[in-house]
């Protein structure tokens, strides 16, 4: 099977929107202003089948929302991870930063060039975004960041 990776627009707003709160994802900050940030891993029938989303803030991303359907490769996966450093670099940013509860996808992540930080090493504007927060609240939250 043919995947399809895509950035998503306004159009896909209320698709993604329901494929996120399937998965128990909060789609705060889901607008028709940021779905562009998002990339869309559909099948040949254009069935989606995955999502990555970025908050854009200054100069860094925050990756969120990372969903595929159960049986999607792995090669996919590391395909939408790096379409969305190509789309971060095409909006001019300099890092992406991920935050995460998932110790065992710590493994991938380094595998894909992100590094751990600590806690107090993301960038001050993060502080007020939503997931960030819930993250900050869970013991063991991890934090990583890539470099563009």
């Amino acid at each position: 099977m043919q995947a399809l990776i895509r950035k998503a627009d306004r159009e896909d707003l209320g698709h993604l929107r329901e494929f996120l709160s399937r998965a128990n994802l909060g789609t705060d900050g889901l607008t028709v202003e940021t779905v562009g940030n998002f990339l869309l891993l559909e099948d040949e029938d254009g069935t989606l089948k995955g999502t990555l989303g970025m908050e854009v803030i200054a100069d860094s991303g925050l990756l969120r929302s990372l969903v595929v359907s159960p049986g999607q490769a792995e090669k996919e996966i590391l395909v939408l991870f790096d379409q969305m450093v190509q789309l971060a670099n095409e909006k001019g940013l300099k890092s992406l930063f991920l935050a995460t509860n998932k110790g065992a996808a710590l493994t991938l992540f380094e595998m894909l060039g992100f590094q751990p930080i600590g806690r107090g090493d993301l960038p001050l504007s993060f502080y007020h975004l939503e997931h960030i927060r819930h993250v900050l609240n869970v013991d063991n939250s991890l934090f990583l960041k890539f470099s563009l």
